[in-house]
């Protein structure tokens, strides 16, 4: 019990390095095959199970290996987040998932908009910083069930460390779409990103309306960019 416990606190850390890891490492799978292959084996092509078993191989140690992050340099970390890890998370259904169906529909345009501008700047943020702390982890997949068809699928993985911990489980939640497989949520310890994220955007809804979240985001990002600064 008190192993699981521990796990649990390792929630946030361990999640937000995954994510990244399993984003990121997509840049090096691709450029390892010649350059007429970019469109012939271009993520759209790999299955989601192989997608990110591959990624997830890949990434830890071309993280580690790339001596710019090591430094902490925050405008590489910057390019770096902005160019791998985007094209391979669906901000637009995550954001709408974790505002919740009532509080997206009752969303303008233009509100919808800006919570997605506000929720993929907080998102690219932390997975930056977490990118920063990634230790001495490898991933192991488990079994993948899908059928023919499917255009929703869960890839169930679990992360251990060289220092004994006990394994994590860590699933990825991926849709089919018309750029290929994406991630919409990630699953750690039975805890689910957008739900979690959920239930105090609803909160922050309730209290202050859709603007209020908006703000609340912004201010957040705002004073994240700050901190960047002076660190």
């Amino acid at each position: 019990m008190r192993s699981v416990t521990k796990s649990r606190r390792r929630y946030r850390g361990l999640l937000l390095r995954l994510t990244v890891s399993g984003a990121l490492a997509a840049a090096a799978i691709l450029a390892t095959y010649p350059t007429k292959a970019a469109d012939a084996l271009s993520r759209a092509e790999l299955p989601p199970d192989a997608l990110v078993q591959s990624l997830s191989s890949e990434v830890l140690d071309s993280a580690r290996a790339d001596l710019a992050l090591g430094k902490g340099d925050s405008d590489h970390l910057q390019k770096v987040v902005d160019e791998a890890v985007g094209p391979y998370l669906d901000f637009e259904r995550m954001t709408r998932l974790s505002v919740g169906e009532n509080g997206w529909r009752s969303a303008t345009a233009d509100q919808q908009r800006a919570l997605m501008h506000e929720f993929r700047t907080m998102l690219l943020r932390i997975y930056g910083s977490a990118l920063l702390q990634v230790g001495h982890h490898h991933v192991g997949m488990r079994a993948f069930r899908a059928r023919p068809g499917d255009i929703e699928v869960m890839v169930r993985t679990q992360v251990a460390s060289s220092v004994g911990a006990d394994p994590i489980p860590l699933d990825y939640r991926l849709e089919k779409t018309d750029a290929g497989w994406k991630i919409c949520d990630v699953i750690i310890l039975g805890v689910s990103l957008v739900e979690n994220f959920r239930s105090s955007f609803a909160r922050e809804i309730d209290q202050n309306g859709v603007d209020g979240l908006v703000k609340a985001l912004s201010d957040r990002n705002r004073q994240s960019a700050t901190s960047s600064g002076k660190s």
